[in-house]
């Protein structure tokens, strides 16, 4: 019964890993997706933009945050975890990704509605959060310095 349950929670992992993967990428893309789109304001092009930017959030985006959120809480209680400083500083970080996934969501419904209050530029720089988010949430599960 505990081999089962072992492997049950090898499961919950992976299914973890693979949709922060996914949810990942569609941070990377999204701010990508909304250059292109404001920098094609006035044009034809404008719609095809929104039109991807919205299927990229209700497709890859939000499911993969919910699931990231769910299989997280889940391997969390399963390892009781709870009283470690690593998952604690995970989650506050998960949570500040969640919030900046939130932001670019609320710009892209703003871009749509054909108001724009970064740059180009801003957004490119915007970019790289995710990548840096990441990187911290890595270090704190493999090493789990406190």
């Amino acid at each position: 019964m505990m081999e089962f349950l072992a492997s049950i929670y090898l499961w919950l992992k992976a299914a973890h890993v693979i949709f922060v993967i996914f949810w990942m990428a569609g941070l990377f893309m999204l701010p990508r997706y909304l250059v292109h789109h404001q920098e094609s304001l006035g044009t034809h092009e404008a719609d095809k933009w929104m039109e991807r930017e919205t299927k990229l959030r209700r497709i890859i985006l939000t499911p993969s945050m919910i699931l990231v959120w769910v299989f997280g809480l889940v391997i969390a209680t399963v390892g009781q975890h709870w009283q470690e400083g690593w998952l604690h500083a995970k989650l506050l970080l998960v949570i500040l990704m969640s919030g900046y996934h939130g932001w670019m969501v609320s710009y892209a419904k703003k871009l749509a509605g054909g108001t724009t209050t970064l740059t180009s530029k801003q957004l490119r720089m915007v970019n790289e959060l995710p990548a840096l988010f990441v990187a911290l949430i890595v270090i704190l599960v493999v090493v789990k310095p406190f």
